[in-house]
């Protein structure tokens, strides 16, 4: 297939960004000869091979190989990577097509967190399968060669029944008794977790968040309950010392029902000696941006609409466009901007990290804190962020981060001057 490599979180100039007609074919590929319509209508697509007809002028093809930059001059944290390919992203995603990318540095690691051997990257997603154990994804187009989209049932995100980490089903894993590092990741197509760590005994372990998206938070925050939505991360410390050798911990998530209400579990299988702490100042180098700061104050609303032939997901009443210039910003602006919904839609900005200002005229959550990228708005929910565009000029996304969403036109282009 055709593949695009997006670093979702990391500060990359334009041309390794992972832009989605920026493609890498294989040997030979060939485009279809006649263009054809979406499905849904939205009439998007770069005209090599990934969809249906609409040429992108600046779109860099290659065939087989290329070369991405990633500087990574930024703060340490867990970034992913997944195909950004035009139009199919999500049912790539979906085969597997995404990783864990982990940015460190020495600052981060004298601070005495928990951290080393015991350190574990979660990556958590639903998935279907078939009798025969293949991965079952509803395209409507199963060769993903001419015509994106899913059918009917599934506009609105595709839902697995078997809940995957790090690409096993509801795995059981051994800890210490002694305090654990999680970095999480939901890299789910559609579906939002609330997380909750649950003793044999009924009781329930704190979550204390010292990461986001964008790294360390300027202190602890805890959580019993930890709503994640597609494409976000969270670092975590949960203590299991306090939990008997051979006890269990579950981590459920409270939004699933039956299979889906399991995510894993943990095995006490040792005592462990452990000197970490967590310190109540993380860090002191996030950005201190003012609403009084921003240059300008942005509006765009999230929703579903009607397309040229059938149903899709726009952002400001437009589905995505290469050739369309959305948003035009100057390096080093401040800006707020408002984001509306109508359903769950976690959105996502490539190149900087934001933070939230309110939700609905209130102030933030507590799972809001922090430097972010992506944030999930509820239904019928106005989201303010504030970000200072800097690192680099060039054609960016911003867009929903539910893939199904994304691929039927719930995206946008942001260029930085």
């Amino acid at each position: 297939m055709p593949t695009v490599v997006h670093l979702h979180g990391g500060r990359t100039p334009a041309a390794s960004d992972g832009y989605p007609t920026d493609l890498v074919l294989p040997r030979g590929w060939a485009a279809p000869a006649t263009p054809h319509g979406s499905g849904h209508g939205s009439g998007h697509g770069s005209g090599h091979g990934s969809g249906h007809g609409m040429h992108d002028p600046r779109a860099v093809v290659t065939e087989v190989t290329r070369d991405y930059t990633f500087p990574l001059d930024q703060r340490p944290t867990l970034l992913w990577y997944h195909d950004h390919r035009m139009d199919f992203t999500a049912p790539a995603i979906w085969r597997g097509l995404a990783g864990l990318h982990l940015v460190r540095d020495d600052a981060e690691e004298a601070l005495g967190l928990p951290a080393g051997p015991r350190e574990l990257p979660l990556m958590i997603a639903d998935r279907a399968f078939a009798a025969d154990g293949a991965l079952a994804y509803p395209a409507l187009d199963p060769a993903l060669r001419e015509r994106p989209g899913v059918r009917e049932p599934y506009l609105a995100g595709a839902l697995g029944d078997v809940i995957l980490v790090n690409g096993a089903p509801w795995p059981v894993h051994e800890v210490d008794a002694a305090p654990l590092p999680l970095r999480v990741l939901n890299a789910s197509n559609a579906r939002h977790y609330e997380l909750e760590a649950v003793g044999d005994d009924g009781r329930r372990l704190d979550l204390v968040q010292v990461g986001a998206d964008q790294g360390l938070l300027a202190a602890p925050v805890t959580h019993r309950l930890l709503p994640i939505a597609p494409a976000e991360r969270y670092d975590l410390i949960v203590d299991f010392s306090g939990v008997p050798v051979g006890g269990r911990v579950r981590l459920l998530n409270r939004l699933g029902s039956g299979r889906t209400r399991d995510v894993m579990a943990f095995r006490v299988a040792r005592k462990a000696a452990d000197g970490s702490r967590v310190p109540a100042t993380l860090s002191t180098d996030l950005p201190d941006w003012r609403r009084s700061d921003a240059v300008r104050v942005r509006d765009f609303a999230f929703r579903t609409g009607h397309l040229h032939s059938g149903r899709g997901w726009l952002i400001g009443g437009l589905p995505f466009d290469p050739a369309r210039t959305d948003v035009t910003a100057r390096l080093g602006d401040v800006e707020v901007w408002r984001l509306i919904a109508d359903v769950h839609h976690p959105v996502h900005l490539h190149l900087v990290g934001f933070r939230v200002l309110s939700r609905s005229g209130r102030p933030p959550l507590p799972h809001d804190a922090g430097l972010k990228d992506t944030v999930s708005l509820r239904p019928g929910e106005a989201v303010e962020i504030i970000t200072r565009f800097d690192g680099y000029r060039g054609r960016y996304l911003f867009h929903c981060h539910n893939a199904e969403h994304e691929d039927m036109g719930m995206m946008a282009n942001l260029e930085i001057t």
